[in-house]
């Protein structure tokens, strides 16, 4: 079976763009059809400002609702990065093969370096090579597919390069993993700002639904959602984002088409409550999976370090190949018989 590698960075509460957007391709997909590997990225978090607990806290959120959205570990493996070491043993070798040129190119640290430096501060030098970081998340798990929006080629195109690169120096170590863009998944834009995507790291919250957001705060949010000039309900992705933005959520709730979605709607008070009532649906068994999962905290525990095992046992041999083909020296171990180092085999 092809392997297929993804994550989710705990910065934020998760949203319905990460469930419409990936999550739900996971469960109704992906761990059906392939080899797959889920992780909660948690080192991605420490490379801005960040309350400590709150880290620890959302990690452990995200993994629950990656289990509550469906994610079957009989079927997966879920696990959190930092429980497995050879994301970090790896993310140096590939440092040592990643140029400066390459990090400074990559588009989320140009802007945020940028947006810190018109306020008189600095970055973490952990955002300018964590792209690195990213590479070896995919290429230690010897990944064929990674699916990501638009907004991730970017990075799957450097772990490309630096397998490719590796592979040329050192001997065939890696996969070439590709980026592949999930065929059910929506993009889910913010509601006050429909030219953003909806982001759970933004600081707007009447524009981003949230998974755990009560019913009667998700239709709030949705009623209050922007529209555009005019009154006809039509699906115009550039002239009226807006509506558009609201007609893919119904669609992608409803397994409906945007298109078709817009010409059954007279007005957008419907259309609002058509989506808000869907929203609501999609979320509910969810919600009621989450809550479950909440109370026996011992199983989801059970189910991250059953994870964590199985990926370290997948990750590990790819990691020490790596190690060996660039020019380390393996491990010495003492042996019983008459004291002698040996290298590890």
């Amino acid at each position: 079976m092809k392997r297929v590698f993804s994550g989710i960075k705990p910065t934020g509460h998760l949203t319905l763009g990460n469930y419409l957007g990936a999550m739900r391709q996971w469960a109704e997909v992906d761990q059906h059809q392939a080899d797959s590997v889920f992780c909660v990225v948690d080192l991605h978090a420490l490379t801005v400002e960040h309350d400590p607990a709150r880290v620890r806290r959302l990690s452990r959120q995200s993994a629950t609702l990656l289990l509550a959205a469906g994610l079957d570990p009989r079927l997966c493996t879920v696990f959190v990065q930092s429980h497995v070491d050879e994301h970090a043993r790896l993310s140096y070798l590939l440092e040592c093969v990643a140029t400066d040129g390459e990090m400074r190119r990559m588009i989320q640290y140009k802007e945020k370096a940028v947006r810190e430096r018109e306020r008189g501060g600095s970055v973490r030098l952990s955002l300018l090579t964590y792209p690195v970081l990213m590479a070896a998340d995919i290429l230690a798990y010897g990944t064929d597919e990674v699916p990501v929006g638009d907004d991730q080629t970017q990075h799957v195109e450097l772990a490309r390069d630096l397998a490719v690169r590796f592979n040329q120096r050192y001997g065939h170590t890696f996969v070439v993993p590709r980026a592949t863009r999930p065929a059910v998944a929506a993009r889910v834009m913010n509601l006050q700002d429909p030219g953003s995507k909806m982001g759970k790291s933004d600081d707007f919250g009447p524009g981003i639904v949230y998974l755990l957001d009560e019913p009667d705060v998700v239709r709030k949010k949705i009623m209050r959602a922007v529209t555009d000039s005019g009154r006809e309900v039509v699906y115009d992705r550039e002239g009226r984002p807006g509506v558009a933005n609201l007609l893919e959520i119904l669609a992608a709730c409803t397994g409906g088409n945007p298109e078709i979605l817009g010409g059954v709607h007279t007005s957008y008070g419907s259309l609002k409550k058509d989506t808000a009532d869907a929203v609501v649906e999609v979320l509910r068994p969810l919600q009621a999976r989450h809550k479950e999962l909440c109370a026996d905290p011992v199983h989801v525990e059970g189910v991250l370090r059953d994870g964590a095992e199985k990926a370290r046992e997948m990750a590990r041999p790819v990691v020490d190949s790596a190690y060996r083909a660039i020019g380390l020296l393996p491990p010495l171990t003492e042996s019983v018989s008459d004291g002698v180092l040996n290298a590890a085999r």
